[in-house]
């Protein structure tokens, strides 16, 4: 069973695009407690006049729009915009036509309504999960040249190996010793520079050689 942390979704913007105006306001009104910002539109035309303005990182557009197809839409928006935004389209209906219309496009997530908050708010995580996991990379690389920017060059580059070699469970499997022998930093360098990172919860010794790594300490510094 997949565990998805929705409080993740707060820091991301959605432009909704449907023209039932009941089903509208109900499911924006839901997503506020989710997403950063939710635009709430009825048009096409109005989804581009908020793309212009706002920074937006995902659409969510019904297909069939009163007098309007979604996927058109959102085929001018990538195209006249130049905006790659990552999207998932909505309908009552399972016509193949739209869906290989839909494949065509790249289209991340197709729904077919009626839409539960549950099913929505999971294909919305997951749609934006490269986007999450992008900005968790370009976090530690702007924490690592903020480092870079303000301590020794030794100390950088032990940070530099400790983070290259941090498995994907967090993990650092390497002694003192062997960050030594990899490095050719001293001792005394490597320590002091552990037991700070430590006294800070960044770093906690799971065994010799063992080092688990807490990004959510490191944010809360």
């Amino acid at each position: 069973m997949t565990i998805r942390d929705f409080d993740i979704l707060k820091a991301f913007s959605v432009v909704y695009i449907e023209d039932e105006p009941s089903l509208l306001k109900h499911t924006a009104a839901i997503l506020e407690d989710f997403v950063g910002e939710i635009y709430a539109v009825t048009s096409c035309k109005e989804a581009f006049a908020i793309l212009r303005k706002h920074p937006v990182d995902v659409i969510i557009s019904d297909i069939l729009l009163e007098n309007e197809n979604g996927i058109e839409c959102l085929r001018e928006i990538r195209e006249s915009l130049q905006l790659e935004i990552p999207a998932i389209l909505t309908t009552a209906y399972t016509d193949t036509e739209f869906l290989l219309d839909a494949i065509q496009l790249k289209v991340e997530n197709y729904l077919v309504k009626p839409i539960s908050i549950k099913e929505l708010l999971n294909t919305l995580h997951d749609t934006l999960k490269p986007k999450i996991q992008q900005r968790e990379i370009t976090r530690t690389q702007n924490v690592i040249k903020t480092i870079s920017a303000v301590i020794e060059g030794k100390q950088v580059a032990l940070i530099r190996f400790i983070f290259a070699n941090i498995d994907r469970e967090n993990l650092l499997h390497y002694s003192y010793g062997d960050i030594m022998e990899a490095t050719g930093i001293s001792k005394p360098t490597i320590i002091k520079l552990f037991k700070q990172l430590m006294e800070k919860g960044i770093f906690s010794k799971v065994q010799n050689g063992r080092y688990r790594f807490d990004p959510v300490a490191l944010e809360r510094l």
